[in-house]
């Protein structure tokens, strides 16, 4: 056996391969292995996003529906602005929802408010009264009665809750009669106080109060500043308030458009026309065009009207935010 010079054998020497060297490249004919092709990589599958109130389903029935309650909101106030800028002939000669030959607004604002002789700044005037004193104290009685219902334990507390949702439950057509043989018996029947008086009592207000007072007014905290030693009315007005706002305006604005036009109450206990709040007196203009030599002044009335609802649709627009967030305390349980 021939051995090496270098000790070692040339079987072992053949069978000995360099370190890094794929074994079928000294291999006569033989084909190079292809790389591994690595896997593809998963496509992540997209995940629509949970329904939710505040990411519904869109449904074209629905968007129709709302579409339509939308059109029959707004037509009354579009034709109300439209004929508010025509004259008399205009009104009745011309398409309701397109404007007339001449624009007439600023004319038809200011003959309604120097006809009769400022008969409607008056009745404007009147309207103002009823709502700062009916409106305004209803909301206050409501506020207080509400904060005093959802904080104190009292014997007959179930009770008020069963009278207030009762008087809930009531029409004020329903109370019309008896409330002006009451005030005629205490002789202020034709006076503002036969307005102002009824319109302080809103069980609606009430109950509105009482619930958001439980949900918006932590125990604790009047528990911790009755500890500091505050008295109750300092922790009502200094505490309790400020949480009560959004509430407070939501029952103002209730009561506000409740009193602005109210019409049912004022016509049985008012009789004079120097008292009239804007419901009656632009109903007394509507009136005397059939009456017998009676002056038709339909482009004041529908001037007058768009003056009327102007107020309200923008304190609506203002505060808008307090009364959504006031209409929704309550509705989630913690």
């Amino acid at each position: 056996m021939i051995t090496d010079p270098t000790g070692v054998s040339p079987d072992t020497r053949e069978r000995t391969i360099p370190s890094g060297t794929d074994p079928s490249d000294g291999a006569a004919g033989s084909r190079p292995t292809p790389a591994a092709v690595p896997p593809r990589a998963a496509v992540p599958r997209r995940h629509r996003p949970a329904r939710t109130p505040l990411n519904p389903r869109r449904s074209i029935p629905l968007t129709l529906v709302t579409g339509l309650v939308l059109v029959y909101t707004l037509l009354p106030l579009v034709w109300l602005a439209i004929n508010a800028t025509k004259d008399q002939d205009d009104l009745l000669d011309s398409f309701g929802l397109w404007l007339g030959e001449d624009f007439q607004l600023w004319d038809n604002i200011s003959r309604t408010l120097t006809y009769d002789d400022g008969a409607f700044v008056r009745w404007t005037l009147n309207t103002l009264l009823y709502v700062a004193a009916g409106a305004g104290g209803a909301t206050l009685l409501a506020v207080l009665g509400g904060y005093a219902l959802a904080v104190y334990e009292f014997p007959g507390r179930r009770a008020v809750f069963a009278v207030v949702i009762g008087a809930v439950a009531v029409p004020g057509t329903a109370l019309a009669v008896p409330t002006f043989l009451m005030f005629s018996g205490m002789g202020l029947a034709n006076t503002p106080w036969a307005v102002i008086i009824p319109s302080l009592v809103s069980p609606f207000g009430l109950y509105l109060m009482w619930v958001f007072t439980a949900e918006a007014v932590p125990t604790e905290l009047l528990e911790a500043a009755r500890i500091d030693g505050a008295g109750e009315l300092r922790v009502f007005f200094r505490i309790a308030l400020p949480l009560l706002m959004p509430g407070t305006v939501t029952v103002l604005l209730f009561s506000m458009v409740a009193t602005w036009n109210n019409y049912f109450l004022p016509l049985i206990m008012i009789k004079d026309p120097d008292w009239y709040p804007l419901t009656l007196g632009l109903n007394a203009w509507s009136a005397q065009a059939r009456t017998a030599g009676g002056e038709p002044v339909f482009d004041l009335i529908i001037t007058g009207s768009l003056l009327t609802v102007a107020p309200i649709v923008v304190i609506f627009l203002l505060l808008q935010r307090y009364w959504q967030s006031g209409l929704a305390a309550g509705s989630v349980k913690e």
